[in-house]
């Protein structure tokens, strides 16, 4: 059951595997087992992401409720995804996999994917440079979670 829960967690915007890592490894889970389903699961929205939310949000900027955060959504998007490029130049593909490979709050692929579309940066190169970071970010998590798990328990442990 807490590998589903882990496989849905990791689905959630913001949160993604980030979060369910560190569950996975509290929950006492195969951490091998935890990290497949992680990534399946945080890049099972990517090519939705990727083709639909630049749509929804070109949709939506004129609506009365919701226009003007999405304008603000596509706006800040394409300027952070303009200045990416000017640092990056032709070393995009990089940047965006330590962008969501870095596990930083902000980033992750929901992010890295909506930002690869608004600078029209193809899909299969998208793909690739996600999935990378995601695997990347899940081996950060692992280790932290896994390092932070064990220090606990060497620290409490009762003396023998």
């Amino acid at each position: 059951m807490w590998y589903l829960y882990v496989f849905l967690i990791s689905m959630v915007p913001l949160i993604e595997l980030r979060g369910a890592i560190p569950v996975a490894v509290a929950q006492g889970l195969n951490i091998f087992i935890a990290y497949a389903i992680c990534i399946i699961g945080n890049m099972l929205p990517v090519p939705i992401i990727y083709f639909f939310a630049r749509k929804v949000l070109e949709w939506g900027k004129d609506k009365p409720l919701i226009g003007k955060f999405f304008t603000f959504c596509l706006v800040k998007g394409k300027k952070g995804g303009e200045k990416l490029e000017a640092k990056a130049g032709n070393g995009l593909f990089v940047a965006l996999m330590l962008f969501v490979g870095i596990p930083l709050p902000g980033t992750g692929a929901w992010t890295g994917t909506l930002a690869a579309s608004l600078l029209d940066i193809g899909f299969k190169k998208s793909i690739l440079a996600v999935m990378l970071g995601v695997l990347m970010a899940g081996i950060i998590m692992g280790t932290g979670s896994l390092l932070v798990a064990h220090g606990i328990n060497f620290v409490f442990a009762p003396a023998a």
